[in-house]
């Protein structure tokens, strides 16, 4: 594997280009396969074991504890380590955290389990974004990053339906141990990644630590709004993700249902991806296409909780799936074009770290106002704070 000094890049082919993004996408798609099935599985469980609405916040938030503290100094690691070595090793820390859950019954194994599968889920997609980031620029890379969310979407529609096909036959005796195959599959598809995807650079902490990160974002109008929109739609996906399987729970749908419905918005989020370059220039613009998604999410999390009624939520996920769908490729498009190549790996390291920030703090926030005013006002209150920051931050849209 050869080093490379920071800012230098050799030229990659368009058959290792191609090969190297697909078997990021499948081993990415496993890993969404798991963390879907977990969004089912966790709030369930812990309703099982009797968890108050401040517990199962405590629980939905620990798998956001260690990426919070350790996402930009992952920034330097995929850096000096190569995206496939990053890559491999969190799909074995995610496969630990998974024996952990099945091994270890109660909230002890639940927590644990949590926080190496935070660890992991991060490494991996920090690792994916900065191997792609790297294979264009434009369109292109519009494009790249269009059909890599899209990949991750089938990963999201999967899981889900997996969780719920499984809860509704054995419970929990063998759900964990079954997604801890599929991250070992993953594992196996990421060893495949050759050339780029093994680069190292020589970073040092004055270009990848906490300090060079928070002048970057300090400075670049483009890595500001990239943060804002991942910190708008990671609370509002936070927010729909932890907390619509309890309020259906709440409601006795069946496992089955919970898992269509959570699948519904990964479907609706997959199906438009493809298109997103095109959806971009239609709405005139990112800037333009961020402000429409944005108020899609906003709409769509306000009034999730004011009605029990199936098809009344499944419009509004479709809403939200809209919402998500352009977001999350949104985000990545526009930081990855506002910094430069030896900056990237940390600049898409502090994204994640405002994502996973976001992560930790939505469940908790909504927990609290669940505990005093019940589902309807917690899902109300989310999504006017989506459309508040939205009005407060429109100077940024203006010098984007």
């Amino acid at each position: 594997m050869n080093t490379h000094h920071a800012g230098s890049s050799e030229p990659v082919s368009e058959s290792e280009s191609a090969r190297n993004f697909f078997a990021v996408c499948a081993a990415l798609t496993l890993c969404f396969v798991v963390y879907s099935m977990l969004i089912v599985a966790v709030p369930v469980y812990g309703l099982q074991l009797g968890a108050t609405p401040l517990m199962l916040g405590t629980v939905l938030s620990a798998q956001y504890v260690l990426p919070l503290l350790l996402a930009i100094p992952m920034g330097g690691v995929v850096s000096r380590y190569g995206g496939r070595a990053t890559l491999i090793a969190g799909a074995g820390l995610m496969v630990a955290g998974l024996l952990f859950m099945h091994l270890w019954y109660g909230y002890g194994g639940l927590l644990v389990g949590q926080l190496l599968v935070g660890l992991a889920h991060l490494q991996m997609v920090l690792a994916a974004q900065t191997i792609i980031s790297n294979l264009g620029t434009g369109p292109r890379l519009e494009k790249y990053f269009g059909w890599y969310a899209t990949w991750l979407s089938g990963g999201q529609v999967l899981g889900p339906l997996m969780a719920g096909a499984l809860l509704d036959r054995t419970e929990f005796e063998y759900i964990f141990l079954v997604m801890a195959v599929v991250a070992l599959a993953s594992l196996l598809v990421a060893w495949r990644l050759t050339g780029s995807a093994r680069e190292r650079m020589a970073v040092t902490r004055q270009q990848a630590g906490f300090l060079a990160q928070w002048r970057l974002l300090q400075t670049n109008t483009g890595v500001q709004l990239s943060v804002l929109v991942t910190v708008l739609g990671m609370f509002a996906l936070g927010v729909y993700g932890s907390y619509l399987p309890a309020f259906l729970e709440s409601l006795e749908v069946s496992p089955v249902l919970i898992g269509a419905l959570v699948s519904l918005r990964a479907g609706v989020s997959m199906v438009i991806r493809p298109f997103m370059a095109r959806m971009i220039a239609m709405a005139g613009g990112r800037v333009e296409a961020v402000k429409l998604s944005l108020a899609a999410l906003a709409i769509g999390i306000a009034l999730l909780g004011m009605s029990g009624q199936i098809v009344f939520l499944g419009l509004l996920t479709v809403l939200v799936g809209i919402g998500s769908g352009l977001t999350q490729p949104l985000s990545m498009v526009i930081l990855a074009e506002a910094v430069d190549r030896q900056k990237r790996a940390g600049a898409l390291a502090m994204r994640l770290m405002a994502n996973r920030a976001i992560h930790f703090l939505a469940p908790l926030l909504f927990a609290f106002v669940l505990q005093f005013g019940g589902f309807g006002l917690a899902f109300g209150v989310s999504g006017v704070l989506i459309a508040i920051t939205l009005v407060v931050a429109r100077r940024l849209f203006r010098n984007t």
